[in-house]
């Protein structure tokens, strides 16, 4: 008798501790990431039922469905990216960290129902709308140079940060009075910009998470560009292939002179799982490769991953080939950081590793025909178009050959 009231009490314990887990009720959520003691960066999802949301940026729709719950928990996982939210909901308010464990990165996090991402007060005195061009970290050894792209409505201003290595994302955010606020948030990054506008010249700082800013000064100039992406990454002298052998998820050691590759058009990107321009990149190859599978082409990704062990770096592998339905190879070509110098010392033939992702052309006969520093991906509007239209034209040309 004894044994069986034990076990009614401890099923009741069990019980009542299920009982405390509270889902995520439908709705509009206007989300904070606390970046600094005084500074919030905002987005806006909406729960659509107890395992699904979407996140906005702009004209961006990202769908989450990897949400679990755990005793008082919920797990929200990022799609792709190994990044995910734990937090406990009460009463609708959610509160958390946003954890990136393999860079050991905890921002909190807090969401509620709301349907504002910046509240503003004050009526523009400024329209932003048009080409800004755009300085970083001015006046230090690591200044970098980028193009500003607005649309304003009222107070309303959507656009990006295009820069030589890629674009900073879908921006979505306000100009109240003479400051403007634009965030994004993709499941892996989570930007802030803030400025104070005039009508010729912004100046600002740009957060990265809790764990980077730096100082921006933009100022008008419709005819500012930046260098020409097929020009920054180059073979050194005295090199005419890329040569390399790195593991695919089956411990295979794949090298360009295998046989799968001869007699064709190969494109070797050079990439990361973490990383949102190589994502953009990834879902745009994966579908040209699969459209043109009966064409003499290939596609090989090299991961260069900040997961410790390769264990996990393939584990993030496998599930960026599964979500985005990519059938080409990636190999694992380096763990534990994501060092562009690092990278350089595996690949000696090229000038430098210059961005993540870099996409490299090889021809029929194994020579390098052209190398891509970047990517303009979909939130860059025409450059995207005009870098779809580029690539098809290439490739064609190359499979004529």
């Amino acid at each position: 008798m004894r044994k069986i009231t034990i076990l009614l009490i401890a099923v009741l314990i069990f019980s009542c501790q299920q009982d405390t887990t509270e889902f995520l009720y439908s709705g509009l959520y206007r989300a904070e990431l606390k970046i600094k003691d005084n500074l919030n960066l905002p987005f806006l999802f909406k729960v659509k039922d107890a395992n699904t949301l979407e996140i906005y940026n702009a004209e961006e729709v990202i769908t989450v469905d990897e949400i679990s719950y755990k005793n008082d928990s919920v797990f929200i996982q990022m799609p792709v990216f190994e990044s995910y939210i734990k937090a406990k909901v009460e009463n609708k308010i959610i509160t958390g960290h946003f954890i990136t464990e393999g860079k050991d990165r905890s921002v909190p996090f807090k969401a509620k129902p709301e349907k504002t991402r910046f509240n503003t007060s004050n009526l523009p005195k400024t329209n932003i709308s048009g080409n800004w061009e755009t300085t970083f970290s001015p006046n230090t050894d690591d200044s970098y140079k980028a193009k500003g792209i607005f649309k304003q409505n009222g107070n309303n201003v959507t656009g990006t940060f295009r820069t030589e290595t890629g674009d900073y994302r879908y921006l979505d955010g306000v100009i109240s009075g003479n400051q403007m606020q634009l965030s994004t948030f993709d499941g892996s990054h989570a930007f802030l910009f803030t400025a104070t506008v005039t009508d010729s010249t912004l100046n600002g700082t740009f957060y990265s998470g809790n764990h980077w800013e730096e100082p921006f000064i933009a100022k008008r100039n419709d005819d500012f560009k930046l260098a020409d992406a097929n020009t920054l990454t180059y073979l050194k002298d005295g090199y005419e292939t890329l040569e390399f052998t790195f593991p695919d998820e089956n411990g295979n050691q794949i090298s360009l002179t295998d046989d799968r590759f001869k007699n064709k058009v190969v494109v070797v990107q050079i990439m990361g799982t973490w990383c949102p321009n190589c994502l953009d990149e990834s879902n745009y190859y994966a579908q040209y490769y699969n459209n043109n599978k009966d064409k003499a082409i290939e596609f090989v990704a090299l991961a260069f991953e900040y997961a410790k062990t390769e264990e996990a770096a393939f584990k993030n592998i496998k599930r960026l080939k599964d979500r985005v339905g990519i059938n080409y190879p990636i190999l694992l070509a380096q763990t534990g950081t994501t060092s562009k110098s690092k990278a350089n010392e595996k690949l000696p033939m090229l000038n430098s590793v210059l961005s993540y992702p870099t996409s490299i052309f090889i021809d029929k006969n194994g020579k390098v025909r052209k190398i891509h520093t970047g990517f303009n991906g979909p939130a860059t509007g025409e450059k995207f178009t005009e870098f779809k239209a580029e690539f098809t034209t290439f490739m064609d040309k190359l499979l004529a050959e």
